[in-house]
């Protein structure tokens, strides 16, 4: 290979052969990539930075004409240092015979379009800058139709807060609310991600690989396949991670200790993925992950649990929408509206911003997009949960309870009246171990009978039930509490506590007539 394909070829960071830890790279590489770095950290600090420091530099009279040479001369200073630095890079590259034999497998496997060949075989020993992995899966044919935001009325009195809502949003707001998308972050946690993924590797035989989405974004992730070493196998769990989370560090342990298939990836601009995770590209993205799932990988939806902490229920709530025929839906310590958190946390002042920036551009309303999945849904509450409470120590305010509420008020309208709303937050506002003397056989029986005369076949994939239209105070309160148990788990912990195997489980669903026994 020319040196000059050194200067640009990735970072290799190791090489899964049990020789080494990490690649260790030459002399000229090290200082180099250290050179190439620091002035990359220099330059986003002063991107962030910009506003501030072009206003000390306006106050201090450099923005004129005698101020160009002193610039022109600092520009290319940084240009020759950079020039440097590449090619010192280049020359320590060439000059190793591990990152050569890593070039060349990099090549050979850029000229297969075979996912499962001996080039990407090979080219799977080594873990470097994802950006240069080859793609293994690209959306076909257009994407499924994507949520959009709502925009307000336009009005002229509403324009100081529209653009401060846009400037916001496009600034700090969306890191704000995705710190994981943060390259600072990213970097600190480098080492832990290098960590996790040689042990989804070496230990658990995963296969990364890179899915190009309908809007260009290519999304990282990792499949471990246990569909030939057990039961569990056989179901296909995809994991949505939270706001600061990857798929290296984070929920796919649960799943995985349980042996079931497990697929990881990471939002837009978290980690190997590109993009943003603007609502409209994390939509695209869990949806080309469910299609490499069904036609790359062969699982049928009717085989696939999608499994979402935190913020990444939103894009599991999504890809329940778009695939209703999904085995089951698991969410962890999420929130019904964004919005609801994002109130509390900020000045009073900017209220009116923060609803506007939130609504039209970052609305991950939850309560929406459950009420059109029909299928199994298990929600595990965190108890001491800090995150997803309004206020804190109040169980009452987890924002999980108004999601639960909320779907059960879609799925059975003439149970959840207002009176039995009220019923349900008092029931929710302590663990859910409080709530005594629950009729199930009864209740179980009630629902059985109402879906048997109606003709419903026992099914819950054609919510909404009008069971309970006739019932009294008292029936309506304990199928409530039938269904908060049915639909609810509890789990004593904070919001970043990992999730204990037992409490992953196969949500509930409405057995059908042929599956219950009448006693």
């Amino acid at each position: 290979m020319p040196f000059h394909k050194y200067i640009f070829t990735p970072r290799l960071l190791k090489e899964y052969d049990g020789s080494r830890d990490n690649y260790e790279p030459g002399t000229l590489e090290k200082y180099g990539d250290q050179l190439l770095t620091a002035l990359n950290l220099m330059w986003s600090f002063s991107y962030y930075t910009s506003p501030i420091l072009v206003s000390i530099l306006y106050r201090r009279g450099y923005f004129v004409a005698e101020s160009v040479g002193p610039f022109a001369k600092v520009t290319t200073g940084l240009g020759l240092l950079v020039a440097m630095s590449l090619c010192m890079r280049g020359l320590g590259r060439s000059m190793n015979t591990v990152y050569v034999r890593f070039a060349e497998t990099l090549e050979n496997a850029r000229r297969s379009s075979d996912r499962c060949g001996a080039p990407k075989a090979a080219l799977r020993r080594y873990d470097f800058d994802f950006e240069q992995w080859p793609v293994d899966y690209t959306v076909k044919g257009g994407s499924r139709k994507t949520v959009a935001q709502r925009n307000k009325n336009f009005w002229i009195s509403s324009l100081p807060c529209q653009i401060a809502a846009y400037v916001a949003i496009h600034t700090f707001g969306i890191r704000m609310i995705y710190p994981g998308s943060v390259r600072l972050l990213q970097s600190y946690v480098e080492p832990m991600l290098i960590e996790g993924r040689t042990k989804l590797v070496t230990q658990c035989n995963g296969q990364r690989n890179k899915v190009k989405t309908a809007d260009g974004n290519e999304i990282d992730t990792i499949v471990v396949d246990n569909r030939n070493k057990s039961a569990n196998g056989k179901t296909l769990v995809i994991c949505s991670e939270g706001n600061a989370s990857f798929y290296e560090i984070g929920i796919m342990s649960t799943p995985l200790d349980l042996k079931y298939s497990v697929l990881g990836w990471n939002h837009p601009g978290f980690a190997g993925s590109s993009g943003r995770p603007y609502p409209d590209q994390d939509q695209n993205a869990i949806d080309a992950v469910l299609q490499f799932a069904i036609r790359e990988l062969g699982f049928k939806p009717e085989n696939i649990i999608l499994y979402g902490w935190s913020i990444g229920g939103y894009s599991t709530l999504y890809a329940a929408s778009q695939y209703p025929e999904v085995k089951g839906v698991v969410l962890d310590a999420t929130f019904d509206d964004v919005l609801q958190l994002a109130l509390p946390r900020m000045p009073e002042q900017i209220s009116n911003i923060v609803k506007i920036a939130v609504r039209d551009y970052v609305n991950l309303n939850n309560t929406e997009l459950i009420v059109r999945y029909n299928g199994p849904v298990l929600l595990i509450r965190r108890t001491e949960d800090e995150i997803i409470c309004s206020e804190d120590a109040n169980l009452g305010t987890n924002r999980g309870n108004f999601l639960l509420i909320s779907m059960l008020k879609y799925r059975f309208p003439n149970i959840l009246k207002p009176e039995q709303e009220t019923y349900a937050k008092e029931l929710l506002s302590k663990p859910v171990d409080f709530i005594k003397d629950v009729p199930e056989q009864y209740c179980m029986s009630l629902l059985m009978s109402y879906l048997n005369d109606n003709g419903n076949n026992g099914t819950s994939r054609s919510y909404p039930i009008e069971i309970g239209a006739e019932y009294t105070t008292e029936q309506r309160n304990s199928m409530v509490k039938f269904l908060i148990k049915k639909y609810l788990a509890d789990f004593k912990s904070t919001h970043c506590t990992p999730l204990p195997e037992e409490f992953f489980q196969t949500p509930w669903e409405i057995p059908t007539e042929t599956d219950y026994v009448f006693t």
